[in-house]
């Protein structure tokens, strides 16, 4: 699974940014925000996110790991898909957006690109209190206990085990856990099932 790619961006067309990372030519799909990022730099670094489909394979780039996990936590929204989350990213700032939802704005987030008063008010079901920002405005933002659980998530499918399995043990750690501790936790339990 690729984390990060460095490289020259090339071209942009619409939301895709072509970068040249080594001669390998990349196609990312990025949030205006993060095309904004990365506007007329020589080299960049971009989060990415594989997703992969039974038709095919995208890449999502983002310019800062924050925006990278409101995107793996849109996603996870019951009717946001990939596309849909990279508009919704596109249409606000990161710091609006997780304010609209944790005040349960359903008005706010109806007024963004696709989104309906019933993805609106699903979004808040799901993501209201599991979003948490740091101090400083957006430039410190800081998701800590949902990048550690996307991570430890990640690390464990990655060691052999069942996504569906993973994420049951994961719901039930401590949130405060980083990624060692809740790597270790989630072999200990996940072993046991065995």
């Amino acid at each position: 699974m690729i984390g990060f790619l460095r490289g020259r961006p090339l071209f942009v067309d619409g939301d895709q940014l072509t970068l040249d990372v080594q001669g390998v030519g990349y196609l990312l799909l990025c949030s205006l925000n993060s095309l904004t990022d990365v506007e007329g730099q020589e080299e960049v670094q971009l989060w990415v996110h594989t997703h992969v489909r039974e038709d095919a394979i995208h890449l999502f780039g983002f310019s800062s790991t924050l925006e990278r996990q409101v995107f793996l936590s849109l996603i996870k929204v019951n009717g946001v898909g990939p596309k849909m989350a990279l508009n919704i990213l596109s249409a606000a700032p990161l710091s609006r957006l997780v304010e609209m939802i944790e005040s349960a704005d359903t008005k706010g987030l109806s007024a963004l690109p696709k989104v309906g008063k019933k993805t609106a008010e699903q979004m808040i079901l799901s993501l209201r209190g599991k979003l948490v920002l740091g101090e400083g405005g957006a430039q410190a933002e800081k998701l800590k206990p949902l990048a550690a659980r996307e991570e430890i998530v990640s690390a464990l499918v990655n060691l052999g085990f069942r996504p569906h399995e993973v994420e049951k043990v994961v719901d039930s750690m401590d949130p405060s856990f980083d990624l060692q501790a809740g790597v270790r936790e989630g072999l200990r339990s996940l072993t046991q099932q065995l």
